[in-house]
């Protein structure tokens, strides 16, 4: 198949593939825009933003319906009204002062809210109280009002048009005397503005020939921009159905208010639903358009997409004869065209990897030699300022600090200048250098530190991996004397065993020791890689090691064991064996095979 395709990979072939391209793009382009699904969701549309027109619309009028609620309670349930009424609800007096005084906070709370024209307050026996017009004391009041608002318990309730202007709607209230357990005081009627109950851009809705009508809950006009009947359009059962109105079709959107009980209605014209279907139609013929112009480009620039990948790689090769050799990008062209810039980007990868191979060799020859250099500096500075010290104690009189410094120089020309030597080392080699790390550490422990050392003579000149002993004996100062109280001793033993012709070493201290569980958490992770510092005091109580904030990441056991696993991998008995109880000190032993050195008896 692949072979089948790169045959077809010819100019004449691609000039073929753009002109059936660009025909294939605009015959999709006019068959995917096609009338009926575009229009089926354009109405869909346009219905959910009619819809959510008429949400926002209610949304509006229950916060208006809210506020004025909220302001109503806040006078029924002012302790100045209640004050009255109850006095009047005792067939008290009320005076022509208290009722100004009334009528100033009445009036303070009116100023600070929106769409109130006026309060007016009635007794429970309808005598007026406010506002002080000198209107007849009975005011206005009907009975239909009064059982509406009985009825409603204290909420307010909705009236409609004011009978003496229809610039105004009426609601009422009964006021409830919150200190006779709630029972009826008198009531509140609250006369508000019409205006305040507009829809939102009504002007620019009628421009657009869009009807917004609010009914009451009894399906009474409230606010409207349309003068005709409403009947049709009141008892349509579909939720957004179309209607007809002087000789036009309107969709109509219909949302109810639980709150007030109020029903909001958005009439749009049908026409608005296919205003985009002119755009659509406009888009096909641009889409076809820029399809003719794309033919036209295609065929232009054809030569240009020939040409263009060679002189590129022309330039390519150009710049790499001055500096640096580049990839040349990958391109999408004629088999022959494709096959030169993939030889060209073999040679640059290639040329480049044997450049860098010789760059990097270079590098790390010169690094190698400059560490030697500062390898040869280092050491011999460091010796030479350890030696001047010691002189200077000596004149001082500080026999025993100079001792400590030839300790620690003898302790740093064992480890710094053997780095480049063999490893193995004579075992008396490793037994002085232990030597001068025990003398260091008496300068912390002082005389409560003992050592002792037992090796037959034989085995002093066997060859052993160099530090093998010293990090065991580190190991014993820091977790054995270094937790205990008093004097402790640290026994370092070693000698042949001939019947299995390896040679025995034991480092053991007489330091808290440790339990079972410690013991076996230890050997695993020694054998893992490591092991936190913890030790067991007297009482066998784990507890962290003395010095475990620096030493005590359990390097030591597992370095050696390490090692012993790399030098000796055939000989399953070089391993390291512990053995330890609580209050009675710790053993390591382990055991290695001769190397390469005879024993010398005598």
């Amino acid at each position: 198949m692949l072979h089948v395709l790169r045959k077809w990979n010819t100019l004449r072939n691609q000039v073929l593939f753009v002109f059936l391209f660009v025909m294939v793009i605009v015959l999709l382009i006019v068959s995917v825009m096609t009338f009926r699904p575009i229009s089926s969701m354009l109405q869909a549309n346009t219905e959910h933003q009619i819809q959510q027109v008429a949400v926002e619309a209610n949304g509006r009028f229950e916060s208006l319906y809210e506020q004025v609620n909220m302001v109503s309670k806040l006078v029924t349930t002012n302790e100045n009204v209640q004050n009255v009424l109850l006095r009047r609800y005792h067939n008290n007096d009320v005076s022509f002062k208290d009722r100004q005084q009334l009528k100033g906070i009445v009036n303070t709370i009116q100023a600070n809210s929106d769409g109130i024209s006026s309060f007016e307050l009635y007794t429970k026996q309808s005598e007026r109280i406010l506002p002080l017009d000198g209107v007849s004391p009975t005011g206005r009041l009907t009975e239909e009002w009064i059982a509406r608002a009985d009825q409603a318990g204290g909420r307010l309730v909705w009236i409609g048009d004011d009978p003496t202007d229809k610039n105004y709607f009426l609601a009422i209230r009964r006021v409830n005397l919150m200190e006779q357990h709630y029972t009826t005081g008198g009531y509140l009627l609250v006369s508000m503005y019409r205006y305040y109950f507009q829809f939102a851009n009504q002007q620019l809705a009628s421009a657009a020939d869009q009807y917004s009508i609010l009914l009451g809950q009894n399906m009474e006009t409230i606010n409207s921009n349309y003068n005709g009947p409403l009947t049709e359009i009141v008892d349509h059962p579909q939720q957004m159905p179309i209607v007809e109105l002087d000789e036009q079709q309107y969709i109509m959107a219909r949302q109810l208010s639980a709150i007030t009980g109020w029903t909001v209605l958005i009439l749009t014209p049908v026409s608005a639903l296919y205003e985009s279907i002119h755009v659509l139609r406009n888009g096909i013929v641009y889409a076809g358009v820029i399809g003719i112009a794309i033919y036209f480009v295609c065929s232009y620039f054809l030569s240009t997409l020939i040409t263009k990948p060679i002189v590129r790689l022309t330039h390519t090769m150009q710049q790499a004869i001055a500096g640096p050799m580049t990839l040349n990008p990958k391109i999408n062209t004629v088999n022959e065209i494709n096959e030169l810039n993939s030889t060209y980007n073999q040679l640059v990868k290639e040329t480049n990897h044997l450049i860098k191979m010789v760059y990097e060799k270079e590098i790390t020859r010169n690094r190698s030699e400059l560490k030697a250099l500062q390898a040869q500096i280092n050491p011999h500075f460091l010796f030479n300022a350890l030696d001047a010290l010691r002189w200077s104690l000596e004149d001082k009189d500080q026999e025993g600090l100079a001792e400590q410094v030839v300790a620690m120089s003898n302790l740093f020309r064992y480890t710094i200048t053997r780095q480049n030597d063999d490893e193995w080392v004579m075992l008396r080699d490793e037994l002085r250098h232990i030597d001068n790390y025990m003398e260091i550490m008496k300068m912390r422990f002082g005389e409560r530190l003992h050592y002792h050392v037992q090796v037959q003579d034989e085995a002093l000149y066997v060859r052993i991996p160099r530090l093998l002993i010293q990090p065991l004996v580190e190991n014993a100062v820091l977790h054995g004397a270094g937790n205990k109280k008093g004097d402790s001793t640290i026994t370092i033993s070693t000698g042949p065993h001939y019947e299995h012709g390896q040679l025995q070493i034991i480092v053991q201290d007489d330091g808290p020791g440790m339990s079972c569980e410690l013991l076996e958490r230890v050997q695993r992770s020694m054998e893992n890689g490591g092991f936190s510092a913890y030790t067991n005091t007297a009482e066998g109580q784990a507890v962290k090691s003395e010095s475990g904030d620096a030493k005590g990441n359990g390097i030591a056991l597992s370095n050696v064991y390490q090692r012993l696993q790399l030098y000796f991998p055939e000989h399953e008995g070089s391993r390291i064996h512990i053995e330890s109880q609580p209050g009675t000190g710790t053993r390591i032993m382990l055991e290695i095979p001769f190397h390469g050195v005879e024993l010398r008896h005598g």
